[in-house]
């Protein structure tokens, strides 16, 4: 706002104000910026400190500009010093309160202004400085956006009566219009005059009510990135917490086939040691060198397992009978593919249990995980065969290398004898198959056969689009080093 005109010596005060600092925003919204009804988060001390020392150094700035302005004699008639004082502290002061309750401290602000005005305190500049920052505190902090537009719209109506009833007195005063120069024409001295406070005015105003706006948007869009960055964060320990979770079921399925296996190998053993201890001593010994062989086996397997776990990639001893090498941690793991599947039938047939295989086909290269799936299949379908079938069962193993796929088929006939079930079945063998395959993109059907017994089947895919890039990639390579 600017002063309103004075005998012979009215002028026009005019002040520019940066718009205040918004106060600091809070680390994580309680709620998405983007929902209705938010607001901005309210400020912390220190913002609420600097307002009060903003509304001090206003009040004290405001009294050493009205002893200028008096000494200076710019006003005939000003009101008494008490009074002045008053209604500059009404005027500043309220300002340290101003992130609180902004609605509340513009309509203070303004009518301290006006009343200021209209009783000639010599004051203009820290006052309009006032002003411009309780009518910006009330777009950048009022958290009801419609009472602020109220107010604001109520302030700026009545300012604007305020000084078109100035500028009217002005005209109309015989002393000030005795003053003016006489000049025709459409832009004479009081039009002029008029045109340039009420432009001054309007920029003010205007001024004041986009930087509050401004400000209130910025705090909107610092909370909308921390409100996404949030939400990362949260996506990211979910994420986190999903590849633990498949780890582990990774793990699990490991140790469970691995174990399994030769678990159940070392019971069907031992059980037949312990029927022939005493009348065929020469096969219960035979039977427990078998038990010992799965055992360390097993040992090998839940090494090359465990050692995955392990940061460094470093080889960790480990023995069968205390004087055997080395085995790293990956190499144990490595090992298992799709060509022991044969290894794996003949210790299974030396184990007593009936069963043949056969390999269809020209056999193919297979990615290392799709080839260690297999492997893993072959053994869980086997390891079921021993646990749940019948005595005198007979097995078959059938690998079918196909010109885009491999197949695995484990089948028995179900046995004619009574069952053995040395150990309770959990259903995860079935699952963690089903997962293998899954995994690598290819089918699975387990079921139970019309003629008795159980069929698995298994076919993974030979290669994925994934390979074929990377193959083009190796190709392309070579041939640019040529």
């Amino acid at each position: 706002m600017t002063a309103r005109p004075d005998a012979a010596r009215g002028g026009t005060e005019t002040a520019l104000v940066r718009p205040a600092t918004a106060g600091a925003v809070a680390p994580v919204p309680p709620a998405d910026p983007d929902a209705g009804g938010w607001v901005r988060p309210a400020p912390d001390a220190d913002a609420l400190r600097g307002d009060a020392l903003l509304a001090v150094a206003l009040f004290f700035g405001a009294l050493l500009s009205m002893v200028l302005f008096r000494v200076a004699g710019m006003y005939e008639h000003v009101a008494d010093g008490w009074l002045a004082a008053l209604l500059l502290a009404a005027t500043t002061l309220p300002l340290a309160v101003r992130r609180r309750w902004p609605s509340a401290v513009l309509l203070v602000v303004a009518a301290a202004f006006i009343t200021g005005q209209a009783l000639s305190v010599p004051e203009t500049l820290l006052s309009n400085i006032a002003l411009f920052c309780a009518m910006y505190t009330v777009g950048a902090w009022e958290t009801h956006r419609r009472r602020g537009v109220l107010v604001r719209a109520f302030v700026v109506v009545a300012m604007m009566v305020w000084l078109l009833t100035s500028l009217f007195v002005a005209a109309t005063d015989p002393e000030i219009s005795e003053q003016l120069p006489d000049q025709v024409g459409v832009f004479s001295p009081f039009v002029s005059f008029t045109l340039l406070q009420l432009l001054t005015n309007v920029l003010y105003f205007a001024g004041a009510w986009w930087f509050g706006e401004h400000s209130w948007r910025s705090a909107r869009e610092r909370a909308r990135t921390q409100w996404r960055t949030h939400l990362l964060v949260l996506e990211r320990r979910r994420g986190e917490e999903q590849a633990v979770a498949l780890e582990r079921l990774r793990l699990a399925r490991e140790l469970h086939d691995a174990v399994a296996h030769h678990v159940s190998l070392m019971g069907v053993q031992a059980a037949a040691a312990r029927t022939v201890l005493t009348s065929d001593p020469q096969r219960a010994t035979a039977a427990l060198g078998h038990v010992e062989e799965a055992a360390r086996d097993a040992v090998r397997e839940l090494h090359g397992i465990l050692g995955m776990l392990r940061d460094s990639g470093a080889p960790e001893p480990v023995t069968d009978d205390g004087s055997a090498a080395a085995l790293g941690s990956g190499e144990a793991l490595a090992s298992l593919d799709v060509a022991r599947v044969p290894e794996l039938v003949e210790r299974a047939r030396e184990a007593g249990l009936a069963v043949t295989f056969q390999e269809i086909g020209e056999r193919r290269r297979l990615r290392p995980l799709a080839s260690l799936n297999l492997y893993r299949i072959a053994q869980e379908a086997l390891t079921n065969t021993r646990k749940h079938a019948g005595d005198g069962v007979r097995a078959d193993v059938r690998l079918r290398w196909l010109a885009d796929e491999v197949e695995l088929e484990v089948s028995d006939d179900g046995g004619t004898g009574r069952r053995l079930r040395t150990v309770p079945s959990t259903g995860m063998g079935l699952v963690g198959m089903r997962e293998r395959v899954a995994a690598d993109g290819g089918t699975f059907e387990a079921s139970r056969r019309r003629g008795g017994g159980f069929v698995v089947r298994a076919r993974l895919p030979l290669g994925t689009p994934l390979d074929d890039v990377v193959a083009g990639a190796a190709a392309r390579t070579t041939e640019a080093d040529r």
